[in-house]
């Protein structure tokens, strides 16, 4: 574990030595872009710092609606309402559908931000599939990941396909895929709404791909305004205006750092000899591995990638190497040299 005393960019100082970092989640890396950090900067002049008055309140500032409605207009939804962060988004979705009328059900690798309590994950698709039509005469709640870092998913979903999912409403955490992929940044939302489940509710944190404090959830306009409605969503403090109105004016730069992260991704791909020792997820600019070994090598080689037990320490090692948008060529193919010459040795 290392320490640092600023946000860890496309290179970290650990000890006076410059590390290039090829880890976390700053996929656009735009949280220390000059000229998002100026929209932001602005936005705050505005909006202030935080705003913590429940969004039932009296005075309601604007732009929440006005964000909703363009994030449902990205992704393809009807409807859209955003929350303080991710997790709080998907703990809404759990909170909402706690209800004698349903069974859940999780995937594989499901993120924690969907738990309701402590959940039994299926450990594969295969068991999974063969509960959900074993079950009883209650409606299923299927809750995954879009992006699991197994391949399993995203893009074609294609033990999903398997599923009776007319019967099914699909709960889906697309923290990794909006803002990275699907057509102009809108995630998964509208590949699986045309797998016509019963229904569909996607959330997701923003900070991932939009790099701003902030969670949401997609869904039809029914769910959304049953959701509004709630305890929980009247009692929790909504995100800070300024995120989500820099979110909506950074929209031109988003798609710039996406197009330079997909030349990146690219670059990375052509170079490297050993495709097959990672697990690539199709269209993302992760490659998870299992090798402790090599997470050493880079290290020795002035590399860090992200490495370690997630989400408690008695979880396996999680270990990735993630592309940026702020990272240059010449740190691409410093990575491969070294990636190249680790697996030739093997």
């Amino acid at each position: 574990m290392f320490t640092i005393d600023e946000f860890p960019d496309r290179s970290i100082n650990i000890d006076g030595k410059e590390y290039l970092y090829f880890g976390g989640t700053s996929y656009l890396g735009l949280q220390t872009d000059s000229e998002f950090q100026s929209v932001f900067i602005n936005n705050i002049k505005k909006y202030g710092t935080a705003y913590s008055a429940s969004r039932k309140s009296n005075i309601r500032i604007s732009i929440f609606d006005e964000v909703d409605a363009y994030l449902s207009k990205v992704v393809g939804s009807e409807a859209c309402i955003s929350m303080s962060s991710g997790y709080l988004a998907g703990q809404l979705v759990c909170d909402f559908l706690k209800s004698v009328e349903y069974q859940s059900f999780y995937a594989p690798n499901t993120h924690s931000a969907l738990y309701s309590g402590q959940q039994d994950l299926y450990p594969n698709w295969v068991e999974l599939t063969k509960a959900i039509y074993n079950s009883s005469k209650k409606t299923p709640v299927l809750f995954l990941d879009s992006i699991d870092f197994h391949g399993d998913n995203y893009p074609d979903y294609s033990f999903l396909k398997k599923l009776p999912l007319q019967d099914i409403i699909l709960v889906v955490d697309d923290s990794h895929g909006i803002g990275i992929t699907g057509e102009n940044g809108g995630g998964s939302f509208k590949f699986l709404q045309s797998l016509q489940t019963k229904e569909l509710l996607v959330s997701c944190s923003l900070g991932k791909g939009f790099a701003v404090q902030a969670g949401a959830i997609f869904s039809t306009q029914r769910i959304i305004d049953l959701l509004k409605e709630t305890q929980f969503f009247g009692g929790a403090s909504p995100p800070t205006p300024a995120s989500l109105a820099t979110l909506k004016d950074a929209h031109q730069l988003f798609e710039t750092k996406r197009a330079q992260l997909y030349k990146n991704t690219a670059l990375f791909l052509s170079k490297l000899n050993s495709t097959s020792s990672f697990v690539h997820v199709e269209g993302h600019p992760t490659f998870n591995f299992q090798n402790e070994t090599l997470a050493t090598h880079l290290e020795e080689n002035r590399i860090i990638v992200t490495n370690f037990r997630y989400p408690t320490k008695n979880d396996s090692l999680m270990s990735r190497i993630v592309l940026s948008a702020s990272h240059t060529n010449k740190d691409i193919l410093t990575i491969c040299n070294i990636l190249n010459s680790f697996f030739k040795k093997e």
